[in-house]
Parts: C-alpha cells; sequence; structure tokens
C-alpha cells in the first residue's frame, strides 16, 4: 500500500497546483515533495501528476487522492469518536453558487466538529468533481447515484423568470414573443449555466443563443436584474 506521507504530498500537488506551494503545506522541502510523487510513481507504474502550470493529477493519480481522503476522513471520524482527536476534519464538497447563496451556510454551521472546504460549481456538472474523486461530496441536480456514492434528496430550487419593469417596456414592448425573446439580453451565471437556454426552447425559442451578460456571483445576478 502506498505510504500516507506520498499520498498527502501528491494531494497537495494537485490541490496546489505547484510542488513548492504543497511543500509550504506540509511544512516539508519542496525536494521531499519530489521525491514522495517520484516514489509513488515508481510503486504505480504510471504518471500520477502531469507537470505544468498548474500541476494536475492523472486518472490514476485522482482515485488515489480519493483513497487518501476517504481514509483520513475515517481516521478523523475514529479519532473522534474515541476522543483522541487533535482537530477537526476536513471535508471538500462541491456546491453550486445558489445554494451556497441561500441554504448551505446555514446547514454548514449546524456542525461544529468539522471543517469545508468548498468547490464552487454548477449544479449540472458538480457530480463530474465526485466522479473523478476530488470531492467527498456533491450537491447536484444529477439523479445518480454514482458507483461508490450514496444518494440523498435535499429538496428543490425553484427559478422564476423576472424582469425590471424598464427591462419590459424597453424588450417586450407588444407582450411577450419568441421574436422579441430572441433579442432580448439574458442574464446568464457562466459558461456551464443552461438554464436559461432550456426554457427559452421550452418557450418556443429553437435551438436558442440568447444574447446574455455573464455575472458569476448570485448576489450580483439579483442585484442586475434590479
Amino acid at each position: 500500500m502506498p505510504d500516507p506521507s506520498q499520498l498527502a504530498a501528491l494531494a497537495a500537488v494537485h490541490r496546489r497546483g505547484a510542488f513548492d506551494l504543497a511543500a509550504a503545506d506540509l511544512n516539508v522541502t519542496p525536494s521531499a515533495i519530489s521525491q514522495r510523487i517520484k516514489s509513488l510513481e515508481d510503486q504505480t507504474g504510471t504518471l500520477l501528476i502531469r507537470r505544468g502550470t498548474p500541476c494536475v493529477a492523472t486518472e490514476t493519480g485522482l482515485r488515489l487522492i480519493r483513497h487518501h481522503d476517504e481514509v483520513v476522513l475515517l481516521e478523523r471520524t475514529l479519532s473522534h469518536d474515541l476522543g483522541l482527536a487533535s482537530g477537526p476534519a476536513t471535508l471538500r464538497i462541491a456546491v453550486n453558487a445558489d445554494s451556497l447563496a441561500t441554504w448551505v451556510i446555514p446547514a454548514l454551521s449546524a456542525t461544529e466538529d468539522l471543517l469545508f472546504n468548498l468547490v464552487i460549481d454548477d449544479q449540472d456538472v458538480s457530480q463530474d468533481w465526485l466522479r473523478r474523486g476530488e470531492v467527498v461530496a456533491a450537491i447536484t441536480s444529477h439523479p445518480g447515484p454514482l458507483q461508490g456514492c450514496e444518494t440523498l434528496p435535499l429538496g428543490a430550487l425553484r427559478y422564476r423568470t423576472t424582469a425590471s419593469p424598464a427591462y419590459v417596456s424597453r424588450w417586450f414592448p407588444e407582450g411577450f414573443t419568441v421574436d422579441a425573446l430572441s433579442r432580448a439580453p439574458t442574464l446568464t451565471f457562466s459558461d456551464k449555466d443552461q438554464l436559461q437556454d432550456r426554457w427559452a426552447a421550452a418557450h418556443g425559442l429553437r435551438r436558442p443563443v440568447l444574447p446574455t451578460h455573464r455575472i458569476a456571483s448570485s448576489q450580483a445576478f439579483v442585484d442586475a436584474c434590479l
């Protein structure tokens, strides 16, 4: 089995994106990090880190990182149960921005014996972080289940189509029509956000390519609509 210090080095290089930053996190020298990664690659017989800017783990490397995270969490949980824990465990979770802006923080605040490392991504793709082994949990719209994971229903976020009176007067002076919809500028969170296109398609716009502003902030998104 791989040495835990080698797995920790692998995870740190992938998440920090550089050997020197990983070394600083683990309080060792960059040379020590390089030696641990090289030794682990020799053991597995395959490349585990693609060197570059940033450095990223290969598919096999991600599988080892997931194993490392699971072992660390299990050890921390056992230590906590036995009253031996020296500090809280850290959970890395993929969360969509709207959930984070509304209900996630109050839910997480109810747990005092854990630390959280939140990765922000669209709900339609957040399960990919889980599939790659880069997080231990994900809030996702994917119906699941993923292999090796348990799926729990959390509820639903309901979205309403909204616009300011000035916007409606400017872009829909004769009421809602497909032609007006095709010309009216919209707001999109990011390139991964397909919600508006799906809504437009459901309301008669074929192959919708809507003119859009992109604002990757839930609060700014709301402010821009007012």
